[in-house]
């Protein structure tokens, strides 16, 4: 076999007696079969923090999620821990999500933890990924895990990290985890043995604590109970969603919440699903069907771990319509303003944050209100960074990704589908009092401030050929980059790995004061924006386009539309090459 040294150590460490008989045997079985490439695919690498912590396939090897990649992980935070807060008792909290051996992996985190001498919180019951990040903060704990890979495939699963702060580990405590991780060379130097008395339960009392919070929240909970027969269907999507989304619902005060029965039970197997990701119009289409038959005002969907919501709402056809990511974070934001605004409650300090690669509309909606916002790099511990930052001096207000994560108000540091479900009710809600659709509403958006339209494209490249793949398109952007998208003339181009934006025509660099990252983005001439970066959770490179044209009446949306989907094609066609 063709095997680097490198992976034949690895490959090498786990036959060794370190690790259990079945481990060992299955390891042997792929050698004496010659599986080169899951063998490489496996132990070419240690798996590594991104922006969604530690994630891979569940499998045998150092690059798969298994008792021992997770055992090292929670070893070597542990590890860090103690470091940073010595002669302190260290609290954690732990939860986990739906996915096949998430409550397996999650009791040995919480095992591992005790054996350090560190008191874990452990959820009784599969809890969503926020109200994880809710109880780092409730209980005073100096970290936090959540078992969850969030809306990858059912082969998946992972480890995503908290801080005190609620929030994923950023900079520099998820590079010196890793260090941590990488110090520990054998697995004797993991601690396994259970101390149940290190272990404290938490049941579902602690539900009401974090509804209750977030219901304080609310800001016309009297356009609620004017309407609380609003029409809403909700599908969990076999994930943890079941277990928060309706109870808050019901809290704030709705009354006809229509559940999705067919994926209602959580399932890791997802088996209505190809991907439980409410990104992807098949993994809403159950949700669409069942609001179809009940007439809904609003049709929601949550992912595996509820930290991302997928909405449909009806058009001006009477058809159902899956929202983006972008127009949803739009929505949310001009909700929260007006709302805030026309109680009087906007402040000088208020602010909103959105990621780099999500839309400009939202940053055109808080200039209108003269709200402050801030950008971040992708991913929502970077949003959920700038809240612990600001804290005390400045007030957030709410906050997303194109992605499907929404914030609204700071109870937590991480993206909150169940926070965000409750607040597009309540949203809908006033909205109809006012004699308006959800859609109504985005059409007034449009019209007010320029009609913007986005496309994702992900390519997947998977193993260690497909990273290389993905590396190399990366660095051929970088040395051949295109001086025209579409027929339209780059104007500017923001390396945000170098840290460095250049203005084409005149040559003229600036510096980028974003934390260093591998993403390229080309700024058009017509304003475009074409984003591409590798995923930090995922084996994908994403590329991003986003277009705006003026909207003079809404009566023009299908043909405005149509022209902005023809120029985006366009342009993917030039940037995309598969």
């Amino acid at each position: 076999m063709n095997i680097e040294k490198s992976t034949q150590e690895r490959i090498n460490q786990w036959l060794t007696s370190e690790y259990d008989e079945e481990t060992v045997r299955y390891v042997q079985k792929l050698i004496d079969s010659g599986e080169e490439i899951e063998l490489i695919d496996s132990f070419y690498k240690e798996l590594e923090f991104g922006t969604g912590g530690l994630r891979g396939i569940m499998g045998v090897g150092s690059n798969r999620m298994n008792k021992y990649t997770i055992g090292k992980a929670t070893q070597g935070l542990a590890n860090y821990l103690k470091k940073q807060f010595p002669k302190q008792l260290i609290k954690v909290a732990v939860s986990y999500d739906s996915r096949n051996q998430s409550q397996h992996f999650g009791h040995l985190v919480a095992d591992i933890f005790s054996a350090n001498d560190i008191l874990v919180y452990l959820f009784e019951e599969l809890r969503p990924t926020p109200v994880l990040s809710f109880a780092v903060r409730h209980f005073a704990c100096q970290g936090g895990v959540m078992l969850t890979a969030s809306h990858n495939p059912k082969e998946y699963n992972g480890f995503k990290a908290y801080w005190n702060d609620g929030g994923q580990l950023v900079a520099p405590h998820d590079k010196n985890v890793i260090e941590e991780v990488n110090a520990i060379q054998s697995v004797s130097d993991i601690s396994f043995d259970r101390v149940a008395d290190n272990i404290h339960i938490i049941g579902e009392e602690f539900d009401d604590i974090y509804i209750q919070a977030n219901k304080q929240l609310s800001i016309h909970p009297e356009a609620v109970k004017a309407e609380k027969d609003l029409k809403i269907v909700f599908s969990s999507i076999h994930g943890t969603g079941i277990t928060m989304v309706p109870k808050m619902l019901n809290a704030w005060g709705f009354e006809n919440v229509i559940i999705v029965e067919d994926q209602a039970t959580p399932d890791g197997n997802f088996p209505t699903v190809v991907y439980p990701n409410p990104e992807e119009e098949e993994a809403m289409s159950m949700a669409k069907k069942r609001g179809q038959e009940v007439g809904a005002d609003i049709i929601m969907a949550t992912d595996p771990d509820a930290d991302r919501v997928g909405l449909a709402v009806k058009n001006k056809q009477g058809e159902y319509e899956l929202l983006n990511g972008n127009q949803i974070g739009s929505l949310l934001t001009y909700y929260v303003l007006s709302a805030k605004q026309s109680k009087g409650e906007l402040k000088e300090t208020d602010y909103i944050v959105k990621t780099i690669v999500t839309t400009n509309l939202i940053s055109d909606i808080s200039t209108d209100f003269r709200v402050k916002y801030y950008e971040t790099l992708t991913g929502f511990k970077y949003i959920g960074e700038v809240i612990t930052e600001l804290l005390g001096r400045e007030k957030y207000l709410v906050g997303g990704e194109e992605s499907y994560g929404f914030l609204v108000g700071d109870l937590v540091r991480d993206k909150d589908a169940v926070n965000a479900c409750a607040f597009i009710a309540e949203m809908a809600a006033y909205f109809k009092s006012e004699g308006l659709s959800l859609f109504d509403v985005l059409l007034d958006l449009y019209r007010k401030y320029g009609f913007y339209q986005e496309k994702l494209i992900s390519l997947t490249r998977k193993g260690k050929t497909g990273a290389e793949q993905i590396k190399q398109m990366m660095l051929d952007l970088r040395n051949n980059p295109p001086k025209t998208i579409g027929d339209v003339q780059i104007k500017e181009i923001r390396d945000y790995a170098q840290r460095e934006a250049t203005h084409v025509l005149s040559g003229e660099k600036t510096e980028i004061t974003l934390p260093q990252s591998d993403v390229l983005q080309f700024i058009t001439v017509e304003g475009d924006v074409i984003s591409a970066r590798p995923s930090g959770t995922e084996p994908k490179i994403k590329f991003y386009c986003s277009v705006r044209e003026t909207l003079v009446d809404t009566s023009q949306y299908a043909t405005v539309a149509q022209k902005l989907n023809d120029k985006i094609k366009n342009m993917m066609a030039d940037i995309v090459k598969d």
